[in-house]
């Protein structure tokens, strides 16, 4: 018999099509007819419903006009990571969700992140840059977290003619998009690709495994640098809080993808019975990308109903279509093991009459799911240790900032997930667009443009 967790459980070939890209680009034929289908409506909902405000309608005008290089510029230059975004995020909850095409019923709306990828794509095929650096102002911007966030802001303040040096606790650039999302998602290593596009504009530097309150220090980084952007994320991890946590097969959904994404496929390890305990994206990816690997049942189980997940409707329906079982209103309990060996996990059935309006109620029962491997995924933290030292502030687990990503340390700025607000990718790249435009201008006080004198 097998062994309960083992690595190579598909042959390669199988392997390399399960992590291919699970939804390829739209042809010239297709992006065409798709633009054709939009009103370009005036006061457009769908561009307030996108965090980096993308002029969407002039992208697909300027799709249907055949002007792909021009749909690629409006959306580069309000989202760097236009091509990402429009891979991971939830498209079908932001702009395509306010589409005017869903008032009616029968209407799907337009696909607005297909029409992104397919215009960001052509750009990032091509020998240039969209956008060209500003004459260099001597100043130069430390940025901790090679991620969304600080990718973001790194391009647009060497835009502004800034030097920026990216410190990252990995040996890569990327954050999530390299380490935390699915690899069917960003498949042919679309996010160094992307990273590659992105530092052509020059004046970025990268030093990896660098980890701040380890190898560097904020104190240290305020005197050495004109200003610092914290974008370091959430790397804490919430623990369920039961005994043997620790034991082999137990592991953390979020390592579990970091190892995959930075292993060969055939190298990563997977039980034959998984158990997936979470209700986000990464409770999904991680559950997809199990059975991908070649384990044979795996169950996606959560506290309560699907109305409360974070993962959308369509990522639920995904992960179900890929043979995953979804569990509702469960609550772990035990983890059960045998000589050492995972066996399985006990979970009691939560009140639904406490839970929801509507519904059977139902006394608690427990029930066991058997299996050889847990993986957990009831969300991250943010870890404030590398910052506790230097009077910031924070509040509700988050570093505190403004409008414009400034915390109440002079000179530092922070964004992406590790402040307040929405934690999707889109979100990120607008929070570090937006404090790179603050530094530009806390930074030149004489500039006289536009976007520092408030006229924008």
């Amino acid at each position: 018999m097998r062994p309960d967790i083992a690595c190579g459980r598909l042959p390669q070939e199988i392997l390399a099509r399960n992590f291919a890209d699970a939804h390829p680009g739209l042809t010239p034929e297709q992006a065409a007819l798709e633009a054709d289908r939009c009103f370009y409506c005036y006061d457009a909902p769908c561009i307030e419903a996108c965090p980096t405000d993308i002029d969407i309608p002039r992208f697909i005008k300027a799709i249907a006009s055949r002007n792909t290089a021009g749909a690629a510029r409006t959306i580069l230059q309000s989202n760097i990571l236009g091509g990402s975004c429009a891979r991971v995020c939830p498209t079908e909850i932001l702009c395509e969700q306010k589409c005017v095409h869903t008032a009616i019923e029968t209407y799907k709306p337009v696909r607005i992140g297909a029409l992104q990828r397919y215009a960001t794509d052509w750009q990032m095929a091509q020998d240039t840059h969209p956008f060209t650096r500003a004459t260099p102002t001597g100043r130069h911007i430390a940025i901790v977290g090679a991620g969304p966030a600080g990718l973001a802001c790194a391009h647009r303040l060497a835009m502004h003619g800034h030097e920026v040096t990216l410190f990252d606790r990995h040996e890569k650039a990327g954050g999530l998009n390299e380490y935390g999302v699915a690899a069917y998602k960003l498949a042919d290593d679309f996010a160094q690709k992307e990273i590659d596009f992105l530092m052509a504009i020059g004046g970025i530097h990268y030093q990896g495994r660098a980890i701040l309150g380890e190898t560097i220090h904020l104190a240290t980084l305020r005197q050495d640098y004109d200003a610092v952007f914290l974008a370091i994320g959430l790397s804490g991890v919430r623990a369920l809080g039961l005994p043997g946590e620790t034991m082999p097969g137990v592991k953390d959904a979020v390592a579990f993808i970091e190892h995959l994404r930075s292993h060969p496929l055939a190298s990563v390890q997977i039980g034959r019975r998984v158990v997936v305990i979470g209700g986000g994206n990464t409770a999904i990816d991680a559950a997809v990308q199990a059975k991908r690997l070649g384990a044979e049942e795996v169950t996606l189980v959560y506290r309560r109903g699907e109305p409360t997940m974070s993962a959308t409707e369509v990522e639920r329906e995904w992960a179900q279509t890929n043979g995953v079982t979804l569990r509702l209103w469960a609550a772990p309990t035990r983890l059960e093991f045998d000589n050492g060996a995972l066996t399985g996990v006990t979970f009691r059935r939560t009140d639904i009459a406490a839970e929801a309006s509507t519904g059977p109620t139902a006394p608690p029962v427990d029930f066991t799911i058997a299996a050889d491997m847990v993986l957990k995924a009831i969300g991250q933290v943010f870890v404030p240790d590398p910052v506790l030292q230097d009077q910031i502030l924070i509040e509700n687990g988050r570093l505190v900032v403004d409008e414009k990503g400034r915390t109440t340390l002079a000179g530092v700025y922070a964004g992406g997930d590790c402040t307040a607000g929405e934690d999707l990718t889109v979100a990120a790249v607008r929070d570090g667009r937006e404090a790179a435009q603050a530094i530009h201008c806390d930074l030149t006080p004489d500039d006289l443009s536009l976007s520092c004198t408030g006229a924008l």
